[in-house]
This record gives structure tokens, C-alpha cells and sequence, in this order.
């Protein structure tokens, strides 16, 4: 149903504990300033608010999205392709991707956007449509205390689809005084997250990652920035079971 660029899975301690083991040996190839500043950018990601992207097509909004990101803390970012190929610009993102979990619906055939809003509502978020047209909340009087929000942002031209809006459990709008009706979609979100986790970094609600899920980044991070992880990681398990068998 779903293509993963990055997918998280916690079986059982026993599996953490691996992970913890992994770690430990993969960190020894990089610096231990790389590594500090890998656990100082962990401690402020978030997954309590998250966003969904619809149909964005122009290479340099999604790319200045994905850095906004990447700046504010922003983990995961769910990509709905149901018309347009989601194709970040390098040069505006400067590498940003390779720091979040990008997920992506594209099964050709299918609504791809009820698709991922049903897995979003069914992971306890609430979904909350941006747009003009509709006056609810502003980003500073949103509600962050009632629980997780997956906030929607739609394409450039048309903005969200009947579907996004229809399955919308709230709105947010930015007040404007000017002529124009709308901010691009990457002003849009940069205001809206910036604002949101501010505000969310200066409450008491419990924004922060568990320590399961901080070690999962730790180790995505850190196999990013290793050379031939896979050899290594491979070498170390059989080196694990070798150990086992003899015991």
C-alpha cells in the first residue's frame, strides 16, 4: 500500500537492544562532534505535529518545504501523488531529505489521498486542512493541547482536493490584508510550522520523541553518513551469531 523511504519498527526490547548494539559499533566511524550533533537535533524532533503534501508539483516548493522540515524539527513528511510526481530541487533542499522520513502514496488507480488521511486518522492524528476559504483557527489560536495534528497542505494551483477537505477534522487559515488571496504553498508552510512549534517547544505538552524512536534516527542518521553500512552491519551480525553458536 505504501512506499517507505525510511520504515520504523520496534518488535520487542530484544530488538532495541540490537539496535543499541548496532549503534554503538556504527558511531565508531564517524566523529564524536558528528555524533553529538546527531543527539542534539534528535532531542528536538517531533512527530506530534506532521504534514501531508497533496499533488505539490514545482521542484522548488516541495524541496523548500522539506527544509522548513528539516529546520523546525518536523520528522515525518507523508507525500500524496495521485497526479504529480513529487521531485524536490537539490539545490533548495540541501540534502534536508536525507534527515526525515518521507512517505509516499502513489498506487496508480487509487485515491491515494483517502488512502493516507485514513492511516493518519487511524494513528490518532487529527486532520487539519490549510486553506483560504475556510475561517477556523490561525496558527496562533490552533489548539495544540487537544492531541496530534497531521497539518494539509494542498497543490499550488487548486490547493487541496474535495477529498482532503471533506475528511478535515479542522481548518487553519492565515489572515492576510492584501489583495492577493493566498501565500505559495512553502511561505504557507513555513509560517504555519514555524509558528505551531514554537508554540508547542514553549508548552507542557509532550512533544518529544520516545528514546526507542530517538535511537531509530540515531541509527538511520548515522548508517547515512558511514560508508557501506550494509557490509558492516552484515560482517557484525555474523560475527553476533558465530558467537552464539560457539556458546
Amino acid at each position: 500500500m505504501l512506499a517507505l523511504r525510511k520504515h520504523i519498527t520496534f518488535a520487542a526490547n530484544s530488538q532495541i537492544l540490537e539496535n543499541s548494539d548496532l549503534l554503538d559499533f556504527l558511531k565508531q566511524y564517524i566523529s564524536e562532534r558528528r555524533f553529538s550533533r546527531f543527539r542534539e537535533v534528535v532531542a528536538h524532533r517531533t512527530r506530534y505535529l506532521t504534514i501531508v503534501l497533496e499533488d505539490i508539483f514545482q521542484p522548488h516548493n516541495a524541496s523548500a518545504v522539506l527544509r522548513t522540515c528539516d529546520c523546525l524539527g518536523i520528522q515525518d513528511i507523508h507525500i500524496i501523488e495521485n497526479r504529480n510526481t513529487f521531485s524536490p530541487n537539490p539545490d533548495v533542499a540541501l540534502g534536508a531529505s536525507k534527515w526525515l522520513t518521507l512517505v509516499h502514496y502513489r498506487e496508480k488507480n487509487r485515491d491515494n489521498t483517502r488512502i493516507a488521511l485514513q492511516k493518519l486518522k487511524e494513528e490518532g492524528y487529527r486532520l487539519v486542512a490549510t486553506s483560504p476559504h475556510h475561517r477556523s483557527s490561525t496558527p496562533e489560536s490552533f489548539n495544540l493541547k487537544a492531541g496530534k495534528a497531521a497539518l494539509l497542505f494542498g497543490t499550488e494551483l487548486t490547493g487541496l482536493s474535495e477529498t482532503a477537505l471533506s475528511m478535515a477534522d479542522e481548518y487553519l487559515h492565515i489572515p492576510m490584508v492584501g489583495f492577493t488571496e493566498s501565500f505559495n504553498i512553502s511561505v504557507t508552510a513555513a509560517i504555519v510550522l514555524y509558528t505551531l512549534t514554537h508554540r508547542l517547544r514553549n508548552s507542557e505538552i509532550p512533544w518529544q520523541l520516545s528514546p526507542s524512536e530517538e535511537l531509530q534516527l540515531l541509527l538511520e542518521w548515522t548508517r547515512t553518513t558511514v560508508r557501506h553500512p550494509e557490509a558492516i552491519e552484515r560482517w557484525l551480525r555474523e560475527k553476533h551469531a558465530d558467537k552464539e553458536n560457539n556458546s
